[in-house]
């Protein structure tokens, strides 16, 4: 599913990531622990086609990060550790956007965003400005922006929410 093949990263002087090959399989849940500046966010950003390699190269579900970015942008739901959130949008709206973002039918879209407001427990805000969210619901809806079109492979950066009970 995820095929990193010798992933370097060099910043000037400072070589983030150094000859990074691993192997993840479909089913695999697998996280990168360590300290701040051990490349962890950078590898990511590679794997989301964010970020392009000093040398290496990786596959996602078949395709080449580097050759192929269009067709691993679709294989991959991505979660930045920071992200923007649209103001002046409610919750609806901005999972319709990116819903239309990514081709969605609009029929389709409306069934889709229920399932995700559903799924991440913000049903009961769905028509509440983004703008007025807490910091925790904003990362619930990121990551319900991030699952819209059911993606085969997650990348989530320190995806920390608590749910309610």
């Amino acid at each position: 599913m995820i095929q990193i093949n010798n992933f370097t990263k060099v910043y000037g002087s400072f070589r983030a990531v150094d000859n990074l090959s691993m192997t993840i399989e479909k089913g695999d849940v697998f996280g990168f622990i360590g300290p701040n500046g051990a490349g962890k966010t950078t590898t990511m950003r590679f794997l989301a086609t964010l970020l392009k390699p000093t040398y290496g190269d990786a596959t996602i579900n078949g395709h080449w990060v580097t050759k192929e970015p269009d067709e691993v942008k679709r294989a991959i739901g991505y979660m930045p550790d920071s992200f923007g959130v649209y103001q002046g949008m409610k919750v609806w709206e901005y999972l319709d956007f990116f819903g239309a973002a990514y081709k969605i039918p609009s029929q389709a879209r409306l069934r889709v965003i229920d399932d995700c407001l559903k799924l991440l427990d913000l049903e009961k805000i769905r028509d509440e400005y983004v703008n007025n969210l807490s910091r925790g619901v904003k990362q619930r809806l990121c990551l319900a922006k991030t699952l819209l079109h059911n993606p085969p492979v997650l990348i989530l950066d320190e995806p920390t929410w608590a749910r309610r009970s």
